[in-house]
């Protein structure tokens, strides 16, 4: 597959941003540029005017991109854009990649399952079901690792192939 556009969503964590490697590595093997997309969104009390808030988290969002922007140039990497949407995070990634025609997402998740997903939702599984672009999906390494079905590992295979 060509790479031309690798977006990486990121939100300040430093779990959004251990995609950055990956991301980086595959930029540099395929001559790539980095989109770096931040979702920025406000939340206010209703029956106030929301705008004075809206305009905040945009540039903070936007000084945070750059910070990270420089971050990577001073690391050598020089093909990289940053892009700030207003809205919900799943929405505004899986409509940045279609209009910068991105050829892969990077992105972390933090292997929530059950209750904790339900309360929480998953960014990365919105995306997954709202995109055809196609994702890399890290872990995050804390991130318990579970079987389907909720069966414990084991360190001896099932069965054998053959």
């Amino acid at each position: 597959m060509k790479l031309n556009t690798i977006l990486v969503p990121l939100d300040g964590s430093a779990l959004a941003e251990a995609a950055l490697s990956k991301a980086v590595e595959l930029a540099q093997d395929s001559g790539a540029r980095l989109l770096l997309l931040r979702a920025a969104q406000a939340h206010t009390v209703p029956g106030t005017d929301p705008t004075e808030a809206q305009v905040k988290v945009v540039d903070e969002a936007e000084a945070y991109l750059a910070r990270v922007k420089e971050r990577l140039a001073a690391e050598g990497v020089k093909e990289v854009e940053t892009s700030v949407w207003y809205g919900p995070a799943a929405t505004a990634v899986v409509e940045a990649a279609s209009l910068y025609h991105a050829d892969l997402i990077v992105m972390t998740t933090h292997g929530r399952s059950g209750f904790g997903r339900l309360i929480l939702g998953s960014v990365a599984e919105s995306v997954l079901r709202g995109t055809t672009t196609p994702i890399l999906l890290l872990r995050a390494a804390e991130a318990p690792v579970e079987r389907p079905g909720g069966q414990a590992l084991t360190s001896q295979p099932a069965g054998r192939i053959r």
